[in-house]
């Protein structure tokens, strides 16, 4: 039986820094569909993006602007001023996590992962309370749902999809860094990184990117668990 360890204050405090930091995200999202969809109704549309949004905001602040009735101009006006306090309230709490990270050792190694930045950091530091607790680095994988479900038998490896169950927060900004690697690859070359330029050259991207996450999530719990730091692998070193 495995037993969960208790997260410090801080870790919590941390831990809902990160969950409200992505409430409030989702919601600005919402706001945006809502600002884009209503203003569609009169035939109002922006390009993809927030520089679209910031174009449908300018509409709905003119007044001579004759294809919004008052009546909508006033509830899209009430919906900027949300939109715009979400932005200030996810910068704030954008500064207090770079802040937390900065006060955290452990954090600060991890850092040096490729692919890890702030944001993945420090809720690794505050979702795990003892890394120890896993036996390995796939151990860790499994439980953040990076490893493909198993229909194995018969003495055949038949491995599917990764599971939508475990920690979806996790797993979701780890991917995202597998992508912004994968990324910068693409532009600078990946000749440097032998096991990715092959990986890319047979699976699509996403594929890649759920395969780079694995590896990246084994390398961070092999640096909190053993308190190292990020190594170069030789074919980067040379």
């Amino acid at each position: 039986m495995r037993f969960v360890a208790t997260k410090t204050p801080e870790q919590q405090s941390c831990l809902m820094l990160h969950r409200t930091r992505h409430l409030f995200i989702r919601q600005q999202t919402a706001v945006i569909n809502a600002i884009r969809a209503h203003l569609a109704e009169f035939g109002v549309v922006a390009p993809v993006g927030r520089h679209g949004v910031e174009e449908l905001l300018k509409v709905v602040a003119d007044p001579a602007d004759k294809r919004v009735p008052e009546i909508a101009r006033a509830c899209l006006s009430a919906l900027g001023v949300q939109l715009r306090r979400f932005k200030e309230q996810i910068l704030e709490f954008d500064r207090m996590i770079r802040a937390w990270h900065r006060s955290s050792e452990i954090s600060m190694r991890l850092d040096d992962c490729p692919g890890v930045g702030p944001a993945l950091a420090t809720a690794l530091v505050a979702t795990v309370a003892d890394p120890k607790a896993f036996r390995s680095g796939r151990n860790f994988s499994a439980w953040i749902g990076l490893v493909p479900k198993q229909h194995s038998s018969g003495g055949k490896d038949r491995l599917g999809s990764i599971s939508k169950q475990r920690d979806r927060y996790l797993r979701g900004l780890f991917v995202a860094g597998a992508l912004a690697v994968i990324r910068y690859a693409k532009i600078h070359g990946t000749k440097h990184r032998p096991w990715l330029t092959v990986l890319l050259a047979r699976r699509p991207t996403n594929v890649a990117a759920i395969a780079l996450a694995n590896k990246i999530a084994r390398m961070a719990w092999a640096m909190m668990a053993k308190g190292q730091r990020y190594r170069e692998p030789v074919a980067l070193a040379a």
